[in-house]
């Protein structure tokens, strides 16, 4: 999946716009960055994180009560102890709305 954004910026009035591209990630794998980035505390339930897992739904109830957008902002934001996009630094935003996503999914 390659998707790209399109940001348009202008130094002067004399010059014309110019567009760059940004690139999200390239073959970004929801579980594979689950387990390399989130999986020491969501499996657990370190500090108060929702745990993952089958069977695990009642853990989200109360944060999906906020809706979806407001767990990917406090995902990549950070929220209690959590921090900022769960140390994932080389993660999108939408990169991060996967692994909640696939979290979610993943505890049904």
């Amino acid at each position: 999946m390659l998707l790209r954004f399109f940001f348009f910026s202008a130094s002067t009035a004399d010059q014309k716009p110019s567009i760059e591209l940004a690139q999200l990630s390239d073959g970004f794998n929801a579980e594979q960055k689950y387990m390399a980035s989130c999986f020491a505390c969501h499996s657990t339930g370190a500090a108060g994180a929702p745990k993952v897992g089958e069977g695990m739904a009642v853990e989200w109830e109360p944060r999906l009560e906020k809706g979806i957008d407001t767990v990917v902002a406090n995902a990549i934001n950070g929220i209690n102890t959590m921090p900022a996009k769960g140390l994932c630094f080389d993660c999108t935003d939408d990169d991060l709305k996967a692994i909640v996503e696939y979290m979610i999914e993943s505890s049904q």
